[in-house]
């Protein structure tokens, strides 16, 4: 079943998340019309290969046509001509984007789709989609657009106080340039009193108006800081949890448009004060409120357009390397990596060569990190307005370099006290730019870096990126790991399902959960929200093994995403239980059947075991040897359970594996993923490798552990083994430690 099928059978509270992925830039019209397609297409390759993006751009508008072209409906047709022409005019010079958007959008749609599988969502998740957010959010819009429609009834009524002080300036030049022989008149008396009641009311407008004005921006200093600025934390919070696996990161539009809309407000604010500032060069008098009143309200509008745009200078996309997508924050010297800062804010006016200079560890205390690093490219580029961001300014750096510093006689200054993937770093960015007369200095920086220089310390430096952003808020925290609080398991056991999800497709159930707390602290794990430290989750070996338990864990990751993936999404691999467990499920059931696990003993390994019974009811288990990427690289996963062959005591060799847990047919369950295409190459005979396991005989229950041989065997080294194997192989015992 295709994965836009599974998307549409999904509960309506999911569907909702799936329809906050859908917008302008990738019209859920498409994902629909096209969803096999799409589906088909390598869009996470296609991110960094601008060739590839523009071959993929282009096929993706020929599909639309030529589906547009079977449509029978006049105004479908009509709608899909349009969506045509906006993606047209939003990727043709860029369809990197387009590949970004569409590769995001298919990674969370799994991500919802593995939370679907889930009994219940964990607290982070259930933090970030709640229904209090969605109400804010509504309260938000509204209070924006009060405002709004504050300010532009002060247009209004600054118009009014400017006709009625236009008349009034009229009858008091006319009343002026009378002769004075008229200006004891009863009429000219009428006259005077008249002006003097016009004055009276010029003097409440103007009072009003500026009173108004004063309550106004009493409420835009309100928004901004009960709500905008939370709202915009509470964005950068999910950008964290979106860094580690969480779910998606949307909101950025809407918080421009919040941006946007309250800075235009105080514009229109400051230009009705300077309005009013030339009303009083025509007609002011004696206590006139504006000269007493405006000074303040003008530095009151200044206050808050400063902070409002000083505040709105975000890191939209935290630096990552190309190389490695989906684990942002980690940096390694001599490879390139990009990162992108945006103003939210749409500016009237301003010099659109607003540079950004980005620096490496600006301000830190000396003495923190032993390590020092300077950016050895271009670190100055120009903002530009995107099309798709609605005029807002931004500036991607997409070849960003690090290179250590040399360092004298060796020294590299506080050594040894954190490890090279606990050490922090930070990228800052800084601009300088004046809009209408106010000089506003931008600096923003990213998350906190981890720089490695060797590829063996990605899985210590993602750890470190997990274990800093699931717990702290804080962007510069950079002595973290100095004394790293603890984490609770309902937490922690969260973000590691969600790596399941991101890198291999499908995040881990309650019970795969439950596993791996009692692997790390034992029973404790039954025991309600236990605690985790660091040096547990990273630093210290499982008892009895030369390993931590994320090292553990991070293999295991690494084999299903270049190994395992169909038999994993497919939810045929028990993975993480217990080989108590083990045995208690396998006991009762048919012999033959096995189920499918990853070793406790081994870095990146997986086993399955089978159960066999005697003709006296004696129950057996048998263990096969782990295998490791270095025999799953020979021979794919599926074709070994299929082809897998036991030698025992001089029997002919048979597939001792028959049903998976509980009670699948093997065949049934794996045969759409066996590798059954057979050699070309003629005239020679088609070849296959077959996985073979010496069986060595135990008169115990003890479960036995089978050795395979290495590498797999052809069908020709397997019959020459068969025919020498003519005496019995000596009994030995065996202890179950795969």
């Amino acid at each position: 079943m295709s994965q836009w099928k599974q998307i549409q059978q999904l509960e309506m509270r999911l569907l909702e998340h799936v329809d906050y992925l859908y917008d302008d830039n990738f019209p859920m019209d498409i994902r629909q019309g096209l969803a096999s397609w799409i589906e088909s297409q390598d869009w996470d390759t296609a991110v960094n290969d601008e060739s590839m993006c523009g071959v993929l751009f282009t096929n993706l508008l020929s599909q639309w046509e030529k589906l547009r072209s079977q449509e029978q409906n006049f105004l479908q047709r009509h709608n899909m001509k349009i969506i045509q022409q906006q993606l047209q005019l939003k990727y043709a010079t860029n369809p990197a984007v387009m590949a970004r958007v569409i590769s995001t959008c298919l990674k969370e749609e799994q991500r919802i789709l593995s939370s679907a599988c889930m009994q219940e969502q964990g607290p982070l998740e259930k933090s970030l989609h709640n229904s209090v957010a969605f109400e804010r959010q509504k309260n938000m819009d509204n209070r924006v657009a009060i405002i709004r429609g504050s300010v532009q009834l002060m247009d209004q009524a600054v118009k009014y106080i400017e006709d009625m002080q236009d008349d009034f300036d009229f009858r008091y030049k006319t009343l002026q340039s009378r002769e004075s022989s008229e200006r004891n008149s009863d009429m000219m008396k009428q006259e005077v009193t008249r002006l003097q009641e016009m004055l009276n009311r010029l003097d409440f407008k103007r009072k009003e108006v500026l009173s108004k004005m004063g309550v106004l921006l009493k409420e835009i200093d309100d928004l901004m800081t009960s709500q905008l600025n939370p709202e915009l934390q509470d964005w950068k919070r999910r950008q964290q949890i979106a860094a580690i696996g969480g779910p998606l990161l949307t909101g950025l539009e809407q918080l421009q448009s919040w941006f946007t809309l309250t800075a235009q407000s105080l514009f229109q604010t400051k230009r009705q004060l300077d309005k009013l500032g030339e009303l009083i060069v025509k007609v002011t008098y004696e206590s006139d409120p504006i000269p007493l009143q405006k000074p303040q309200l003008e530095e009151k509008v200044k206050y808050l357009i400063y902070h409002l745009i000083k505040s709105s200078f975000v890191v939209e996309k935290q630096p990552c390397m190309p190389t490695h997508p989906q684990k942002p924050l980690i940096i390694k010297t001599g490879v390139q990596f990009t990162t992108k800062v945006r103003l939210l804010v749409k500016l009237p006016e301003v010099d659109y060569q607003l540079k950004v200079k980005t620096t490496f560890d600006k301000d830190l205390p000396p003495g923190r990190v032993s390590r020092q690093f300077f950016i050895l490219t271009n670190n100055t580029k120009v903002m530009d307005i995107e099309d798709y961001s609605n005029g807002c300014l931004s500036v991607e750096f997409r070849h960003l370099q690090l290179k250590e510093k040399k360092y004298i006689n060796g020294t590299k200054g506080n050594e040894g006290l954190l490890s090279v993937t606990e050490e922090l770093h930070s990228l800052s960015f800084e601009a300088c730019f004046t809009v209408q007369g106010l000089t506003i200095d931008l600096e923003t920086c990213s998350l906190p870096l981890v720089v490695i220089s060797n590829v063996s310390q990605l899985p210590g430096g993602w750890a470190s990126v997990m274990w800093y952003n699931l717990l702290t808020d804080d962007p510069r925290s950079l002595g973290f790991f100095g004394n790293p609080p603890r984490a609770n398991w309902s937490q922690l056991s969260e973000v590691l399902s969600w790596q399941f999800s991101t890198f291999a497709g499908r995040g881990l159930n309650k019970e795969q959960l439950s596993m791996l707390g009692e692997k790390l602290l034992g029973q404790h794990s039954s025991c309600g929200d236990f605690q985790v430290s660091w040096s547990k989750f990273s630093k210290e070996n499982i008892p009895g093994k030369p390993f931590s338990f994320w090292m553990w864990l991070d293999s295991i990751l690494e084999l299903i995403k270049k190994h395992l993936l169909p038999v994993w999404n497919e939810n045929y691999i028990m993975g993480f239980v217990s080989k108590e467990m083990e045995r208690a499920l396998l006991k009762d059931r048919e012999p033959g059947t096995f189920l499918l696990r990853f070793s406790e003993s081994h870095l990146g390994g997986i086993t399955f075991t089978w159960v066999e019974h005697s003709d006296s009811g004696e129950v057996k288990f048998n263990s096969v040897e782990p295998y490791t990427k270095s025999r799953l690289s020979a021979l794919p996963f599926a074709d070994i359970i299929r082809d897998y062959k036991v030698i025992s005591d001089g029997v002919v060799p048979e597939n001792p594996l028959k049903f998976l847990y509980p009670d699948i047919p093997k065949d049934e369950a794996f045969g759409r993923l066996y590798n059954s295409q057979p050699s070309k190459v003629h005239p020679y005979i088609p070849s296959t490798l077959i996985p073979i396991s010496e069986l060595r005989s135990n008169a115990s229950t003890t479960p036995t552990t089978c050795r395979s041989p290495e590498p797999p065997m052809t069908p020709g080294e397997f019959d020459m083994l068969n025919e020498q194997l003519c005496f019995d192989i000596d009994s030995m015992s065996s202890p179950y430690s795969e």
